[in-house]
């Protein structure tokens, strides 16, 4: 059945179609969404499943510090203790390496993923994952180690980023916040797994003890590899890129019963807020995301996700650290890690709940009030130091931070970070925040461990006061500039940041169905519209 198409002649036949497409995002329910978007619900979690890597390798060698085998094998020896030890500089550095590579690794991402797609950036960063696992699983000496870890670190740091980008590309709006917020599960994941093996090895004296966990790396490549073959292209990538018969081929498949009006609607809506967004001059280069409005929208992602580290995550996310001061021995104590994980699996789940409810911003300013509080009291307790009741108490509190963090603060920066830059900036947006996030992360298991140490600034558990103090001014932060991002379309949410709406009108603010009229530069106007003409003629001529 042939596609009835306004003429291109008749650009408020056009706006309406545009429109159209604007109250279809707008009306389609989640249970719908299910129905109608199968297949993106599919290519979202199988992409993100890079994740799940990262979650793995980013706690692995922190880990692995304790084991004998690899002391021996890359410690050295310390005649005061008469054994092999890691110095606390080696320490330092192969903990951080990964995170020191992750930086390029980002900002690398914001280049190629806008030029060459993300499916494509993804099997390219996967095939050379691949070869560098080799280095730290055959390292002879730590500076190897060390050198692989920052190598491998590149690598995450595409990762890290890549999921929320393309989830929020190819899913609808309805499934938009549950699919980026998926991210988180997928660290849990990663996480756990580690947990798991490391629980089955903690008995293991040889080289193997440190060797298998490498090896598993090598378990992810090669599916995900072949699922990211597979997966369809971004439709709104493609439409950024001029290639609307692609987009209109994207959406088909990434869709199910939609019909052939439908898409064509939903391919001119991506093109027409393309179009916006040149209007309002946002270019696709790293300076433009500290330019107007991108530049608000810029620090919003940046604030957003290394807020995670900024409310006290390497304190209270550990809450082993309590439960040895309450006098749980340390072996049971890491077995408690293990159910710490499941705690923040669980969490991450409920978020969904909360998500079907309550719109971003409520959780999320609720989320930083609830954790902020309970470091507050974690510092409290800790002046009762002498009590078993205050110790068993604070470690408690610790899990609930754990639970609260994993239900609001954990999935829901990820929605806000991945929904809140302009199509065009949302590689270099997520790369600048992932950069940054990744600086505060490195700054901040730095300095934990000199406060909370013995030998250091040794402030046990009234470290939370730091971190409640920091915490603090997140949260007053949150409430003046995080906006409400639940049910706008992308077009929508370029109108409110242009006109300067405060972040605490976004989701109560009108914004007209058609949303392609900004400026009063009739010249550009009249330019642009007669590059529209011809990438909206090639939509027509291509679905119809």
């Amino acid at each position: 059945m042939e596609t009835t198409i306004p003429p291109i002649s008749e650009p408020a036949a056009v706006a309406a179609a545009v429109a159209s497409a604007n109250r279809d995002e707008h009306a389609t329910t989640v249970g719908q969404a299910l129905k109608r978007y199968p297949s993106a619900i599919f290519w979202a979690i199988a992409m993100s499943f890079t994740i799940v890597m990262v979650g793995y390798d980013t706690i692995l060698m922190g880990s692995l510090m304790a084991y004998p085998s690899f002391v021996e094998k890359y410690g050295t020896y310390h005649p005061e203790l008469g054994v092999k030890v890691i110095s606390g500089p080696w320490q330092v550095g192969l903990s951080t390496a990964g995170s020191c590579g992750g930086v390029f690794g980002m900002i690398i991402n914001g280049f190629v993923t806008e030029r060459f797609g993300h499916r494509r950036v993804t099997m390219v960063a996967l095939a050379i994952m691949t070869g560098l696992i080799f280095i730290p699983f055959f390292a002879p000496n730590v500076h190897v180690l060390l050198a692989g870890q920052c190598l491998l670190g590149a690598i995450w740091g595409i990762f890290s980023i890549m999921g929320a980008m393309y989830s929020s590309e190819i899913c609808p709006l309805a499934l938009r916040g549950y699919m980026t917020s998926f991210i988180n599960i997928c660290w849990v994941i990663g996480q756990l797994i580690i947990a798991g093996i490391l629980q089955g090895l903690v008995n293991n004296t040889t080289k193997w003890a440190y060797k298998i966990p490498f090896a598993v790396e090598w378990v992810w490549p090669v599916p995900l590899f072949f699922l990211a073959w597979l997966a369809p292209d971004s439709p709104w990538w493609l439409v950024r890129q001029g290639r609307i018969e692609d987009a209109a081929y994207s959406l088909k498949r990434l869709s199910r019963g939609l019909t052939d009006e439908q898409i064509c609607q939903k391919v001119l809506m991506m093109n027409d807020t393309n179009r916006l967004e040149q209007k309002l001059k946002a270019d696709a280069s790293y300076w433009d995301c500290l330019r107007g409005a991108n530049l608000r929208r810029t620090e919003i992602a940046c604030l957003s996700l290394s807020s995670q580290s900024l409310i006290g995550q390497s304190l209270a996310y550990n809450a082993t650290y309590f439960f040895v001061q309450a006098g749980l021995s340390a072996s049971d104590a890491y077995k408690m890690n293990f159910g710490n994980m499941g705690i923040a699996f669980v969490a991450t789940c409920f978020s969904w709940v909360l998500m079907t409810h309550f719109g971003r911003r409520t959780v999320l300013l609720c989320g930083y009030t609830f954790l902020t509080l309970d470091l507050l009291l974690i510092g409290v307790l800790s002046y009762a130091s002498n009590n078993s009741a205050a110790k068993w108490g604070q470690s408690a509190l610790a899990l609930v931070w754990l639970a609260v963090y994993s239900a609001t603060i954990g999935p829901q920066t990820w929605a806000v970070a991945a929904e809140v830059s302009s199509t065009r900036l949302r590689a270099k947006t997520l790369s600048i925040a992932g950069v940054i996030y990744n600086i505060v992360n490195i700054v901040d298991n730095t300095i934990e461990p000199y406060l909370i140490n013995p030998t250091e600034a040794n402030l046990k558990g009234k470290t939370a006061f730091v971190w409640f103090g920091i915490s603090f001014l997140v949260t007053l932060w949150a409430i003046f500039r995080i906006p409400e991002t639940r049910g706008r379309t992308y077009g929508e949410l370029d109108v409110l940041f242009e006109k300067k709406i405060p972040a605490w009108r976004f989701g109560t603010a009108e914004v007209e169905d058609d949303i392609t009229i900004i400026g009063d530069d009739e010249s550009q106007v009249r330019e642009e519209d007669e590059k529209r003409d011809v990438v909206e003629q090639q939509a027509v001529a291509t679905i119809s």
